[in-house]
């Protein structure tokens, strides 16, 4: 299977050229030319088999590059039980007899991006030695809070590469920080930025679009790639999962085979929700795909009206892992639906970058509504989600997924869609404690990660081993630097 970016059309890249490259040189995002299409007889076929094996059928599918037995290698590496704390490693949960839940945090920092980042690593280095790349890696991330961990801990002591995450100061949680700024590890930096996750990622674009920049690293025996989910590595892992899901709810008998769910996803970067359109295309028999949004609810208005415009307030809110406002992952979709192809998504990204919106033709409006539905949350929506979920049901949500729980209330209420539905769980709650513990009732008496042993003994569920030992580790890192101080962090990394 070739890749093709976004905003080129012609370029034909191989799999392990994708992901080594992270992000095209015109700017755009490899995308698969074409989606396998899986029959029914497939999705029996999976049934039977353990998640290491699933996502080598899916992932072999895209990869024409490696052979079966380098990704069940790779499966067995990254989702194995030394770091996961679930043997189905994406269990689903019961929560209501027309609603399960997609835990997707029992991974070592305990959030959804372990699913993918435990694999890239992997896919990466294989890559870098069937390219014939002599020059070692260094692996740029902005994150809202969960990518800089999970990809952290991923390429912890990885050969030929080196990792450097960024993040906004004072817009992610306390443990979120404290996971970060204490990662171990001898090729890992940590700096925050001031700004929001916006800036942070605007800053990482315009690095790997320094042309002079790239030649300097180049010169010093190294490149530029990316673990954000612009890089199609951290995408295909993704689609896995929804995969997965799909035969548990066949082999708990919440489906027959063939019949449609819905599917409800918290989203700020638009990846993870993409890659379940990516298994509906395959398919996976996903009906309505429902967007999540917290205050900062651009893509709920793209969607609802396809005028996408981050001219607006950004608010930090208590699920700041969607505090983002220019959804990257948005124009891998636009390249599926726009009939003009490249050409068309150019003039989109064009318009975003010089006036901060873009508006989409009516026929990509309309395929948009056909395939999605949006709603939003705010914050105090939040905290009454997570306590009538804890109430009603006895079940300990984060505040990602209270945004999704409510989305999916919402869509069905307007839309009288009772068909099964699947709500996304991101992250752990013990990760937010903060503001869990008020909303099941709670008030806190002490702070930080003392935080997590109080909301263990209110809830009567012990926390995640890795978010337990967090308050022991010493802080390594404490650099900040402007948005305009990025690159000067880039060349810093690589003289330590």
């Amino acid at each position: 299977m070739r890749y093709i970016s976004t905003r080129d059309g012609v370029l034909r890249v191989s799999a392990q050229d994708a992901i080594v490259r992270g992000l095209a040189e015109d700017g755009g995002l490899y995308t698969p030319e074409v989606l396998p299409n899986f029959t029914a007889h497939a999705f029996e076929s999976m049934r039977d088999m353990a998640y290491q094996q699933r996502a080598v059928f899916v992932m072999n599918a895209f990869l024409d590059d490696f052979a079966a037995g380098e990704l069940s290698s790779f499966a067995e590496k990254a989702y194995g039980t030394d770091k996961f704390d679930s043997p189905a490693i994406a269990p689903l949960r019961r929560v209501t007899d027309g609603v399960s839940c997609l835990e997707l945090w029992h991974g070592p920092t305990s959030a959804f991006k372990d699913m993918a980042l435990q694999m890239l690593p992997h896919l990466l280095s294989a890559s870098l030695v069937k390219t014939g790349e002599e020059r070692s890696v260094l692996i740029l991330v902005a994150t809202s809070g969960d990518t800089g961990k999970a990809a952290l801990e991923g390429f912890r002591d990885v050969d030929g590469t080196a990792i450097l995450v960024f993040y906004p100061k004072d817009g992610v949680s306390r443990v979120q920080e404290l996971q970060m700024v204490t990662q171990e590890g001898k090729n890992v930096g940590v700096c925050s930025v001031r700004g929001n996750f916006d800036d942070a990622q605007t800053g990482v674009k315009a690095i790997f679009s320094d042309v002079s920049l790239r030649k300097t690293l180049s010169k010093r025996g190294w490149f530029l790639s990316s673990a954000n989910s612009i890089n199609w590595g951290r995408v295909l892992p993704q689609i896995v999962y929804y995969v997965s899901a799909y035969c548990d709810l066949l082999n708990q008998g919440t489906l027959v085979p063939g019949e449609k769910f819905n599917v409800c996803v918290p989203t700020g970067n638009f990846g993870n929700i993409l890659s379940a359109y990516y298994a509906k295309s395959m398919g996976v028999p996903i009906g309505r795909l429902v967007c999540a949004s917290n205050r900062n609810d651009v893509l709920t208005d793209f969607i609802n009206t396809g005028v996408y415009d981050r001219n607006r307030p950004f608010y930090n809110t208590l699920s700041p892992s969607m505090d983002i406002l220019v959804s990257s992952n948005l124009e891998r979709l636009l390249y599926g639906l726009s009939e003009g192809g490249a050409e068309e998504v150019r003039e989109y990204m064009s318009s975003l970058a010089e006036t901060g919106r873009y508006e989409v033709d009516e026929t990509v409006k309309k395929k948009i509504s056909r395939l999605f539905w949006a709603g939003s949350c705010d914050d105090a929506l939040t905290r009454e989600t997570i306590a009538a979920v804890w109430k009603e049901h006895g079940y300990l949500i984060d505040p990602h997924t209270a945004v999704a729980f409510h989305v999916f209330k919402q869509y069905r209420k307007e839309t009288g869609d009772t068909a099964p539905g699947l709500v996304v769980s991101t992250a752990s709650p013990f990760k937010f404690c903060d503001s869990v513990l008020p909303a099941i009732g709670v008030s806190p008496v002490s702070s930080g990660t003392d935080l997590i042993g109080e909301l263990s003994a209110a809830a009567g569920i012990a926390p995640p081993k890795n978010l337990a030992a967090l308050g022991s580790k010493p802080v390594r890192f404490t650099g900040v630097t402007e948005k305009d101080g990025m690159t000067r962090e880039v060349l810093k990394m690589l003289e330590r």
